[in-house]
């Protein structure tokens, strides 16, 4: 019976931390790091502040919890694309696979952008960065050993990568917010769908090698 108990003490816990961190995640991409408190995400999860704080002592913690939980999430969607597809399909299954990502959870590039608006992080508070560089090594390693393999023209890797994730980045976050007379609602299935061939086709021209067929973007999902 303890056990039972003791059990389902540490499955409310886990709840409880999932939920405190969906509730940051929306409010620091709602005002930024500066400028969220723990009292407006205690808010939306329906506890106390205290309560909160048993889960993560300060702000800080709570920051880099939900930059861990987001960059997590996002590794593992690209790690899912890189193993799936063969090697000179990789980089465009790694277009698709951020494209969906972004799609179901825009927080990320709206934390993004705050960061850029609030300029660079103060000496000791969480940033991005260091949560994003192993991702961005990883899709570097992938493109340039599909490079070597002579799948991909000479062209650079990271200014590559910064064009296409910055491209989805103002679709998903900046769009929206152009106005409602679009003829198409960007953030559905199909806006999203279209947004990802749009990027394959400029992938496939940008990556393709002297005298070689531009690949058509695949309908299939890869």
């Amino acid at each position: 019976m303890a056990e039972r108990a003791s059990l389902s003490t540490g499955e409310r816990s886990r709840g409880r931390r999932a939920a405190i961190l969906a509730a940051a995640e929306a409010v620091f991409a709602e005002h930024g790091y500066a400028a969220a408190r723990l009292e407006d995400v205690a808010l939306r999860v329906g506890i106390r502040r205290a309560s909160l704080v048993y889960y993560f002592p300060d702000k800080r913690a709570l920051y880099d919890a939900v930059l861990a939980d987001v960059f997590g999430a996002l590794r593992i969607a690209l790690e899912a694309a890189f193993a799936s597809a063969p090697l000179g399909e990789r980089l465009g299954a790694a277009v698709s696979a951020w494209v969906r990502f972004v799609g179901a959870r825009p927080t990320l590039v709206r934390i993004l952008l705050r960061e850029i608006a609030d300029g660079p992080p103060r000496p000791g508070e969480p940033s991005p960065a260091a949560h994003a560089r192993p991702l961005l090594q990883a899709a570097e390693a992938v493109a340039a050993e599909g490079q070597r393999a002579g799948f991909y023209g000479p062209i650079d890797l990271v200014h590559l990568g910064v064009a296409l994730a910055g491209a989805t980045a103002f679709y998903v976050a900046a769009t929206p917010a152009l106005g409602a007379d679009w003829p198409f609602d960007p953030l559905s299935e199909a806006g999203l769908e279209a947004h990802r061939q749009t990027l394959l086709r400029i992938a496939g021209l940008l990556m393709a090698s002297p005298g070689e067929a531009v690949p058509t973007p695949a309908k299939d999902g890869r």
